[in-house]
């Protein structure tokens, strides 16, 4: 976990970066799973980096340093309540939190609305987040009008609303040690359950007693819960890339897609490791299987500072196409294929993304219409895939074949580290492992 000094230079950073005015950054709220049930919560990503703080029903103000005053950070929160407590479980309550997460004020949250138009007042612009729930926007329109009906009392309401999420995500792009000694955690603890997967699995077993065994290892180890849903895809199943049913039986002969990654103090990991359910590759599969492992080789040898964020893709893609032409999927040359783009056949989706607290991370791929540098810091996956459906001009021997193989990695100022090294993926360490 990191200390919580880290989470109190995220919010001096954001507050400089915003120069002036006020940002008002609420938690993710519960949601209701059926009548009285609730869905296991989880905050806000940009409001847990901020804060910390991983109650509901809580709103982060900042209010940007003017002249000789400096910034303010305060937090509203639920109140202490004995009751409440008994059936829920523990609350900070304002003054403990102001104590223990470092906010300059904590406030009752049922104090929010009679604060809040007091904290916009003569503030020339106001940070939030609109379009994302309709609720939330009617609110800080709301307080916005409050302000605005002042104005004949010499008050000067916020005339600038802007998207605090540009600066956040750029902030959260970069990675400090703190958050990376977290990524790499979670990262060990998935290669852990990748490993157990690999062992447990046989022919004869559904999709769903091997996703058990990867939800042993992420509990066991302290990360209460997946990062995304996990796909575990036998057979034909691998070839939907966000299968997520997990219920087929696992047949021999066929290989085993398993997509998982633990989420641990907020932050993602995201593996993939294809194998063969009897933990031997066939023929056909060894040559598809060693053409993605080279594809994504190729793709990982580009990360370094530097190099553009769509290298990696465009390394890959051209081992992928020489390949398909090589097994007779694709005709023509290795340009012709690219160009034509006839390799999407077999694979159709980008070689990675970011990775951070979310799985699929925030920052933008592209700057002023340019693919953006690789920098220190930046964590990203690697991710290319094979994947071969019945088709009349391809050769029965490949149907229902779907390999990916993914890691995270992180930019370092000399090139690349891997996150996820841990978990087995060439072909002699899988069947080793799983004999």
């Amino acid at each position: 976990m990191m200390h919580m000094q880290s989470f109190i230079a995220h919010r001096k950073l954001f507050a400089e970066k915003m120069q002036n005015g006020v940002a008002i950054i609420p938690t993710a709220p519960e949601r209701v799973r059926n009548r009285d049930a609730h869905y296991p919560y989880r905050f806000d990503s940009y409001f847990y980096y901020l804060t910390g703080f991983r109650e509901p029903e809580a709103v982060l103000v900042i209010v940007a340093a003017t002249g000789q005053a400096p910034a303010r950070h305060i937090l509203f929160c639920r109140e202490k309540n004995v009751e409440r407590e008994i059936w829920d479980g523990h609350r900070f309550g304002p003054e403990a939190a102001k104590e223990i997460f470092g906010f300059d004020e904590a406030h009752p949250l049922a104090k929010l609305d009679e604060l809040l138009p007091g904290l916009l007042s003569d503030q020339s612009a106001v940070y939030t987040a609109l379009g994302q729930d309709q609720n939330w926007d009617q609110r800080v329109v709301g307080w916005l009008n409050r302000v605005r009906d002042l104005a004949r009392t010499g008050v000067v309401a916020p005339r600038g609303i802007y998207d605090y999420r540009p600066i956040l995500d750029e902030m959260r792009l970069i990675k400090s040690t703190g958050e990376l000694q977290i990524m790499q955690h979670a990262a060990d603890i998935s290669a852990q359950a990748h490993q157990r997967a690999m062992q447990a699995a046989c022919p004869g077993m559904r999709e769903y007693e091997v996703e058990a065994e990867l939800l042993h290892t992420f509990y066991r180890h302290g990360a209460r819960a997946p990062a995304y849903t996990s796909i575990v895809a036998g057979g034909a199943n691998a070839c939907v890339l966000h299968y997520v049913q997990n219920d087929a039986e696992l047949k021999s002969g066929d290989l085993l897609l398993i997509d998982a990654g633990c989420e641990l103090d907020g932050y993602a990991s995201d593996i993939t490791r294809t194998f063969p359910v009897n933990g031997k590759f066939t023929t056909v599969q060894r040559d598809i299987y060693q053409l993605v492992l080279a594809a994504q080789a190729a793709a990982i040898a580009e990360v370094k500072p530097g190099n553009r964020w769509n290298d990696p893709h465009q390394a890959a893609l051209r081992v992928l196409a020489q390949g398909f032409i090589d097994l007779g999927l694709c005709l023509g040359s290795v340009d012709g294929v690219l160009e034509s783009e006839d390799y999407k056949k077999f694979y159709m989706h980008r070689t990675g993304h970011w990775l951070g607290m979310d799985v699929h991370d925030v920052g933008e791929y592209k700057q002023q219409g340019e693919w953006r540098a690789l920098q220190p810091g930046m964590v990203l996956t690697v991710e290319p895939g094979c994947y071969i459906r019945p088709a009349d001009n391809v050769s029965e021997d490949f149907w229902n074949i779907g390999i990916r193989i993914e890691d995270d990695v992180v930019v370092t100022p000399d090139g690349h580290e891997l996150l996820t090294e841990a978990a087995p993926k060439t072909i002699v360490a899988i069947e080793e492992l799983m004999r």
